[in-house]
């Protein structure tokens, strides 16, 4: 018997950790370093203990704790592979349970009710539930998938830069100003992407949104594409009389008001976040026989 829960919301910019008491009530919070199941396992492992350790502190508990109180997991990136099977190894938490971010994500939006959410952040994924059924889209990582995310944004502004710099796209003022963060050299550019990660890429992200206010005809390009990608995963995962959408992630407020008239429609503030979400299925898996529980 569980008198506590651990809830992890993992992404590819920050790992956030809630404890929670059997209700579901969370006595502490913390957030840490990336947490993308991409990453290598011990890196991963990191920064969800260093994340669990400090909600722990905030809650008067030590980390010795840890090995008695079981561990619910969305990361982004855990639908591909069975990376979750070594990274459980390298955790301390008797028992654990993995889900991809948008599944948490999916129930602290809209907790019970059908619906649909778009996470548009460092990251892109899009999850619907009707009628108890729940069908994910998109998540493949950034490699190959990802659209519109804000770690896809920066990637296309650095080809972009990069085309604009040999002359076969015109320059703009935000390719130029691109080049000059990297000494003018587009071998620097190349350089960066050697190691570069997915939140590295989305640092560039905020760029293009304000380039794209003072009408750059780049950012206003990418931002377009980016834009249609959204529509596109919309039109596919937007289910025949849902009444609930909503945009999550740093990306979400800007896509909102660029979307069009049939999704906008749709749109509803969400009634929580990832984490909340994370803590009521956390409490739902480890201690089923709590009724009314995982509220925060």
């Amino acid at each position: 018997m569980y008198d506590y829960v651990i809830a992890i919301d993992g992404g590819g910019t920050s790992c956030r950790a809630a404890l929670a008491d059997r209700n579901g009530r969370v006595l502490g919070r913390a957030m840490r370093g990336a947490a993308n199941i991409f990453s290598r396992a011990d890196a991963i492992a990191q920064s969800i203990l260093a994340a669990s350790n400090a909600a722990l502190a905030e809650a008067g508990l030590g980390a010795e704790a840890l090995s008695e109180i079981p561990a619910f997991f969305g990361l982004a990136g855990i639908n591909v592979g069975m990376r979750q099977e070594t990274l459980a190894a390298q955790l301390p938490f008797p028992e654990t349970r993995f889900v991809h971010d948008g599944i948490i994500a999916l129930q602290g939006a809209l907790g019970d009710t059908d619906g649909v959410i778009a996470i548009l952040g460092t990251g892109s994924a899009y999850v619907a539930r009707e009628k108890a059924k729940l069908r994910s889209i998109g998540g493949w990582g950034f490699m190959i998938g990802d659209q519109a995310s804000g770690a896809v944004l920066g990637r296309t502004l650095l080809a972009e830069t990069l085309l604009a710099n040999d002359g076969i796209h015109p320059q703009t003022e935000l390719s130029r100003t691109v080049m000059e963060r990297f000494g003018g050299n587009p071998e620097n550019t190349v350089e960066f992407t050697v190691t570069a990660k997915p939140a590295d890429y989305g640092a560039y992200a905020p760029m293009i949104l304000e380039f794209a206010e003072r009408g750059d005809p780049l950012a206003g390009k990418i931002l377009d594409a980016a834009v249609r990608d959204v529509t596109d995963a919309l039109d596919a995962v937007v289910f025949p009389g849902c009444t609930k959408l909503c945009l999550l992630g740093g990306l979400a407020p800007h896509y909102g008001k660029r979307l069009l008239p049939r999704h906008r429609s749709l749109l509803h503030e969400a009634e929580g976040d990832a984490l909340a979400g994370a803590v009521q299925l956390a409490v739902r898996a480890f201690i089923p026989q709590t009724h009314g529980a995982g509220q925060e």
